[in-house]
């Protein structure tokens, strides 16, 4: 075994034990009976979200390990994979010790969280201080670069030819199909065009994990990882229309009625009906407890919704609307939502909403263009007497939170390829320009840009494929989703920001792709869970499991 795995390896170990410290520290103050106080957890923010940035930390800093043990074993761990793990595991034990950014002027450090004892042992563990001494240094980011300048990529095999077919069918087609064009439909703020939508479908982009016997691929989570960060890498809204699609195909998949599934999954899964997700509503954001749209149920069966959405993702184009509204207003919080299937008429040339009772407006947004937002209106808008997912009311929110996973590791994805795009544009333009007389990619700072970049995208990668291959398995793994989505996030804004600085003043120039990942990469530490809300979710999880 290499010794940077063996080492790897150890410092894994110290780094968990940390990790344990401070979930240990945490529960102390949040939970001193045994359970969560969601008050003093509330009270307690700056201390929850620290061990929760340390705890994905290191995290990825193990599926980085098991990256490079599944390298080594296949032949496949080089000298560029050991200069990554090198990297980024000395930068990663350096940033437990020093401050772990949860943005860019917030640092969690570990006296703070009364972990000055757990940080000097994890200082003093020898592993971590040889990645600490020989892991990210000047040489190891110069010799890393080197290679990335000439083309070489870490190491990206899932070791399943299938998987790895899925990522090399979607590279190509993204760099046919959609990066051309990417730029020119932002700018002009066009969606996605419907041949290329028709294209995606062909491919089986909307039925990526619904299942076989309702015409889907059947393939799982890692499989739209796959799909979602190689179209991201193109352009983000490409890789999100499947979002939708991998939204209602779970939450019908897993709780519809035989004849719900029988009506809408095999439409889904062709791409034939576009759906879209009603969920958030005005001044309620991330808190779905005070949802107040309402839907009444009338003589006929059938029922109306009344009330405002916000946010609401292609919302024009859409066929199908999975709508949480409130069917119960004398049940408060959760135990009142319910889930509508509500089908609605795809805009026309004349009109966006068509349908009676539906009125939308468009929110203009800095990126993220292709499939655009709405704020929507319900006024009596009539949804079929079967249009109650399951059957039943008062599951609306426990049928929602079971997508969650999947739709918080399909964002990581994204994330993982819109930073992939940024180190591509950055990569291409800090070898092509000149500054006073020499290659931007020839100065330290940029080198040192163009390494970190990378580096962090594995690690971010290999920590969103492990909360996949987990959801594969069928084991829970909400904190392990959200880690992956608080991570990515974190690192595909980083890579944006990296781009523009390499381009300078032309990054900042609506005529270069740069200026689009930039506003593209900023939504993604907001939506399905902003980066507050799932440092949250994983403190207290892990709090409450101690």
């Amino acid at each position: 075994m290499s010794k940077w795995i063996e080492a790897a390896g150890a410092a894994v170990v110290a780094a968990r034990a940390y990790a344990a410290a401070a979930q240990g520290r945490v529960a102390q103050v949040i939970a001193p009976g045994g359970r969560v106080d969601s008050a003093l957890a509330d009270r307690e923010q700056r201390l929850v979200h620290g061990f929760a940035w340390i705890a994905t930390t290191a995290e990825a800093l193990a599926a980085t390990h098991d990256w490079a043990q599944r390298g080594q074993a296949a032949g496949r761990f080089g000298e560029l994979e050991e200069l990554t793990l090198r990297v980024g595991f000395g930068e990663y034990l350096a940033q437990l010790l020093g401050g772990v950014p949860m943005s860019q002027n917030e640092f969690v450090r570990p006296g703070e969280l009364g972990l000055a004892g757990a940080a000097a042992a994890l200082a003093a563990d020898p592993t971590v201080q040889t990645f600490l001494a020989e892991g990210n240094t000047a040489q190891t980011r110069l010799a890393l670069a080197t290679r990335l300048r000439a083309g070489e990529v870490p190491d990206e095999s899932l070791d399943d030819e299938t998987m790895d077919m899925i990522r090399d069918q979607f590279r190509v087609f993204t760099r046919n199909r959609i990066a051309p064009n990417a730029h020119a439909w932002h700018l002009a703020d066009d969606l996605i065009p419907d041949e290329i939508v028709a294209e995606m479908a062909e491919l089986g982009v909307f039925g990526v994990c619904i299942e076989e016997e309702f015409g889907g691929l059947g393939l799982g989570k890692l499989a739209m990882c796959l799909v979602s960060e190689e179209l991201s890498r193109g352009w983000i809204c490409a890789g999100s229309l499947g979002t939708r699609s991998e939204i209602a195909g779970e939450l019908i998949g897993a709780n519809g009625t035989p004849e719900q599934k029988a009506n809408w999954l095999p439409r889904l899964a062709s791409g034939e009906i576009l759906p879209t997700a009603v969920f958030t509503e005005p001044d309620v954001g991330s808190d779905l407890a005070s949802v107040r749209t309402r839907a009444v149920r009338q003589d006929d069966g059938s029922w109306t919704i009344k009330g405002a959405k916000n946010w609401i993702t292609h919302a024009a184009r859409a066929d199908l609307m999975t709508v949480l509204c409130r069917t119960n207003p004398d049940v408060p919080g959760y135990g009142g939502l319910s889930m509508l299937l509500a089908a609605k008429t795809r805009r026309t040339d004349a009109e966006d909403f068509p349908d009676e009772g539906l009125f939308g407006s468009e929110i203009e947004v800095l990126g993220y263009r292709g499939m655009r937002e709405y704020a929507l209106s319900f006024e009596d808008f009539r949804v079929a007497g079967d249009g109650l997912l399951g059957g039943a009311e008062g599951q609306g929110f426990k049928q929602l939170m079971r997508t969650f996973e999947g739709a918080r590791i399909q964002t990581a994805a994204r994330a993982i390829g819109v930073g992939w795009n940024a180190f591509d544009l950055a990569l291409r333009y800090a070898t092509e320009r000149k500054q006073f007389g020499t290659q931007l990619a020839d100065f330290p700072r940029v080198t040192d840009k163009l390494a970190m970049m990378v580096t962090e995208l594995v690690m971010a990668r290999e920590l969103t494929y492990s909360s996949a291959r987990h959801k594969d398995k069928g084991e829970r793994c909400d904190i392990e989703a959200g880690m992956a989505k608080l991570l990515g996030a974190r690192v595909a804004w980083a890579n944006a920001d990296m781009c523009v600085q390499i381009h300078g003043g032309n990054g900042y120039a609506l005529e270069y792709e740069a200026s689009r990942v930039l506003c593209d990469a900023r939504i993604l530490n907001i939506f399905e869970g902003a980066g507050e809300i799932q440092a949250h979710v994983i403190g207290r999880g892990l709090a409450a499991a101690r």
